[in-house]
This record gives structure tokens, C-alpha cells and sequence, in this order.
């Protein structure tokens, strides 16, 4: 399903979804493709299925435009210091 059908079906909702689709453009992940597997009317209870997303699963506001996830690179230290 693409992000435009999303936003005309669950108006002002978040929604959480799983990325079948998805390309690179510099630090940003933008999504192509992806299937909704719930709808979330609770601000908190959208907060809490984000802290416990994995893998290819995201939690979206249907308000943004555009629907893509910054990715940083955290280098950290192996070994001893």
C-alpha cells in the first residue's frame, strides 16, 4: 500500500506499519511500500508500539506528507579502554 492511500483511509491517525519497500537517498530511508497492521488512536499507547518496533516495523502519524526514517550511524568502541 502506498503512503498517499494510507493517509485518505486513516485520516489524523497513527498507524503502525511494516516496510515492504524501501530506498536510500543520503541518511534518509524513505518507504515506498508497506502494510498496515494497526491502528492507533492513543498518543501513549502509539509511543509505547514504537519503543517495542522491531525489524521493518514503524509507527506513523498519518498528518506528514512524506513518510521516511532518518538513519544515524552510532560508531561505538570494541574492546577495553
Amino acid at each position: 500500500m502506498k503512503w498517499e492511500e494510507i493517509r485518505k483511509t486513516y485520516p489524523d491517525k497513527f498507524v503502525k506499519l511494516q516496510i515492504l519497500e524501501s530506498h536510500m537517498e543520503g541518511n534518509k530511508k524513505y518507504i515506498d511500500d508497506m502494510a498496515v497492521i494497526k491502528v492507533i488512536d492513543d498518543n501513549k499507547e502509539a509511543t509505547k508500539e514504537l519503543v517495542h518496533a522491531r525489524d521493518n516495523t514503524i509507527v506513523y502519524h498519518t498528518g506528514n506528507k512524506s513518510i521516511f526514517v532518518e538513519v544515524k550511524n552510532i560508531r561505538g568502541y570494541r574492546g577495553a579502554i
